[in-house]
């Protein structure tokens, strides 16, 4: 079995060296870089399964470095590590497209298990299913490609965006409160995910903006309801 390939992007030598040995008997294959100009030029070179980028970093920062990667790839999973813990900067790395946060010192146990999740959350969705297009309104979803199509032509998702829509698709006209949301599409409950939810809903607004007929809706204190007039049926 081919092994995952992790880009982690790390200055301290000392961490980079013990998380890397850790990863690596976890059966992980990892290329690491010591500064964000690196790391680019590693990122186009190689094809990372997943990112973990610290931010702190020498020439390049690692918010920059995942503007940068977001830009070249919407999919591949980008877990940030820093020292800061303000929520600011954690809200920074989730809406430039960061799928977690872990804040140093950091256990290597909980690293390991986000990027497992995170690894079999990217294969799923990029594994061809029974149904890998789904015809909502004016639109469609094609969950292989994470590529949803409309009036407005072709927009690319991140697989969270991908897993968010999917998700209301599946649940259509149901009041979701926001804790089944979050602990169903990230896996938990907290402020940031859920600071995060409230973006991805912005996102996906705007992105079906074409079709008056669809919408999200606020359900206040609750969380929300994915409704399509024009077509009520459930096809997820």
């Amino acid at each position: 079995m081919e092994k995952s390939l992790i880009l982690y992007v790390e200055d301290d030598e000392t961490l980079k060296f013990i998380t890397t040995d850790n990863l690596e008997r976890e059966q992980f294959k990892v290329v690491t870089a010591s500064d964000g100009v690196e790391a680019w030029e590693l990122f186009g070179q190689q094809t990372p399964d997943i990112c973990v980028l610290d931010v702190n970093l020498p020439r390049m920062d690692g918010f920059t470095l995942a503007r940068k990667i977001r830009e070249s790839n919407q999919d591949v999973p980008i877990i940030f590590v820093t020292a800061k813990s303000l929520k600011e900067d954690k809200l920074e790395g989730l809406l430039l497209g960061g799928d977690d946060y872990l804040v140093k010192p950091f256990s290597i146990e909980e690293l390991i298990l986000k990027i497992r999740i995170f690894l079999k959350r990217s294969k799923t969705l990029q594994e061809p299913a029974p149904q890998t297009q789904i015809r909502f309104g004016s639109y469609s979803l094609h969950l292989a490609k994470l590529l949803l199509t409309g009036p407005d032509g072709d927009v690319k998702l991140t697989f969270r965006e991908a897993e968010l829509l999917h998700y209301f698709l599946k649940n259509q006209e149901i009041v979701l409160n926001r804790a089944q949301i979050l602990e169903s599409v990230w896996g938990g409950n907290d402020y940031f995910a859920g600071r995060s939810l409230d973006v991805y809903i912005s996102r996906l607004r705007k992105y079906l903006s074409a079709d008056p007929d669809i919408r999200i809706e606020n359900r206040h204190g609750i969380g929300f309801q994915f409704i399509i007039s024009a077509t009520p049926r459930k096809n997820a």
